[in-house]
């Protein structure tokens, strides 16, 4: 079991619902757990699954350097990058340059 932290951004209210079947709802599309792999590998298909047009950040304790890990899902101008064993995240630029 591990600490699990999904938060999300225009999705659709049934995957609202589906999250909050195994995970706490905190704050509106902040959702928490303490889940096995196998909770949370299933949570991520039922987002690959249902989220549409929306983008999800899902993040979970694990045995690494930072001690967590992350995956993420949809358009949003933080992407994830890896540098030397690290996960880290870079933002992209607003919008096309004027």
């Amino acid at each position: 079991m591990a600490m699990l932290v999904v938060v999300t951004e225009a999705i659709p209210q049934r995957l609202r619902g589906r999250l909050a079947i195994w995970l706490l709802e905190v704050r509106a599309g902040v959702y928490i757990g303490d889940v096995s792999k196998r909770v949370r590998e299933m949570v991520w298909h039922q987002v690959n699954a249902m989220a549409a047009d929306g983008n999800v950040v899902m993040s979970w304790a694990t045995n690494t350097e930072s001690g967590f890990d992350f995956v993420t899902y949809g358009a949003n101008r933080r992407e994830p990058i890896e540098l030397e064993g690290m996960r880290l995240v870079r933002f992209l630029p607003e919008g096309p340059p004027q």
